[in-house]
């Protein structure tokens, strides 16, 4: 009797290397970080970063981002490792992604494209799912021509357009009718949005802000005692949740929303502005920031000028440090050696707007957490209406 013989069937992650350039303008320990967040991301869409390479440059190359010496390493790197994937920190012109796919013989991406990836497997919603396929066609539409390379040689002279080309032309033109049909479609979406947000109700307005993966589904599940899906991923929410929650008889609305990140794609920005009106239309921003994390000072900032890029900035806020259990003070540009005690008094005397510091999975400070949203919820509820009953 012959042995059988079994075979792995599971699908392996695909094995990346990380690559990124350190400019005049930024220190190597940023860019560190940005390929730590880079690795992140790959790590969410499923892959395994086994290396990563950097490069002190002017600027960029404008052929292949990288010097050609560089490229070569990495080239050998990924022949001998058998590497599957490469990803550039930075997003590629469509004639650097040409030529370095030509050099390497891989996939490669840019840390746009992964994102949008990411998205494309989290979008859940009709909403969502147009978005991402918008900013998929938009990201795409430069890009067409490296994936007709194959028909270059059959292009004609002049009076003589060869086939590789008219096939371009005929996909650019489909990709921007469907682009034209879906913001027909988002603003249909948009439109029933706005119908949903007018049917409210007389109800103060909260929306959770702050960087991706800094706990904000955790907070809402734990303030609306609903279920929320949360992960220890990046944007492991991209549809807004909106749930109304009471405290001490006292309603208002509470929203989830996607979250920031620094070289979020514009075209991906301006996809999600529509998701964003719950950022837009609230009435108070809960700015939820990781306080383990060893640049939470960067990240606040990257939310601050995202939230003045929706013209958001001046609107009622509190500011929650959560994760307050992994804290440590070391590291920290801001808070250098300081105690957790000693930042708390140092940002309260150097902030207006009210903070609190808690833990969402452990429930630490979490009473004083909601007093303070109660008061604020109060404040506005009495202001606007001031005859109405608050229950």
């Amino acid at each position: 009797m012959a042995r059988q013989k079994f075979y792995d069937t599971a699908i392996k992650p695909e094995r990346a290397v990380l690559v990124g350039i350190i400019t005049p303008d930024e220190t190597e320990e940023l860019e560190r970080e940005y390929l730590e967040e880079l690795e992140f991301l790959v790590d969410t869409a499923g892959g395994i970063t086994e290396k990563t390479f950097t490069q002190k440059m002017l600027r960029a190359d404008r052929a292949t981002f990288v010097g050609k010496g560089k490229l070569e390493e990495i080239d050998a790197y990924v022949k001998s490792e058998e590497i599957d994937l490469v990803v550039f920190d930075d997003e590629l012109s469509p004639s650097q992604l040409r030529n370095i796919e030509r050099e390497l013989q891989v996939k490669v991406l840019d840390r746009s494209n992964l994102i949008l990836d990411i998205f494309a497997r989290r979008a859940q919603t009709a909403q969502a799912k147009t978005q991402v396929e918008l900013a998929q066609l938009q990201y795409l539409l430069p890009r067409l021509t490296r994936m007709w390379t194959h028909l270059e040689r059959q292009k004609g002279g002049i009076g003589m357009r060869g086939p590789g080309e008219s096939q371009i032309e005929s996909d650019r033109r489909m990709i921007q009718n469907k682009i034209a049909l879906l913001k027909e479609k988002l603003k249909l979406i948009d439109k029933q949005n706005e119908t949903q947000r007018k049917n409210r109700g007389e109800l103060v307005r909260a929306a959770l802000v702050g960087y991706t993966n800094v706990g904000k589904s955790t907070i809402m599940n734990m303030i609306s005692k609903s279920d929320v899906f949360a992960e220890n991923k990046l944007f492991a929410t991209l549809d807004t949740t909106v749930r109304k929650v009471v405290i001490e008889n006292l309603p208002f609305l509470l929203s989830d929303t996607v979250g920031f990140i620094r070289k979020l794609p514009h075209h991906l920005v301006e996809c999600f502005k529509s998701t964003l009106d719950e950022v837009r239309e609230a009435d108070i921003l809960i700015h939820v920031v990781d306080i383990s994390h060893p640049n939470f000072e960067d990240q606040i900032r990257t939310v601050n000028e995202t939230l003045k890029d929706l013209g958001a900035a001046d609107k009622n806020t509190i500011t929650v440090f959560n994760k307050i259990d992994a804290y440590t003070h070391e590291g920290s540009e801001e808070s250098g050696t300081l105690t957790l005690n000693e930042f708390k008094n140092s940002w309260m005397s150097r902030h207006v707007s009210p903070a609190v510091f808690i833990s969402a999975l452990n429930k630490e400070n979490v009473e004083e957490f909601r007093q303070l949203i109660y008061e604020k919820v109060k404040d506005l509820h009495l202001q606007r209406y001031p005859y109405a009953p608050l229950t």
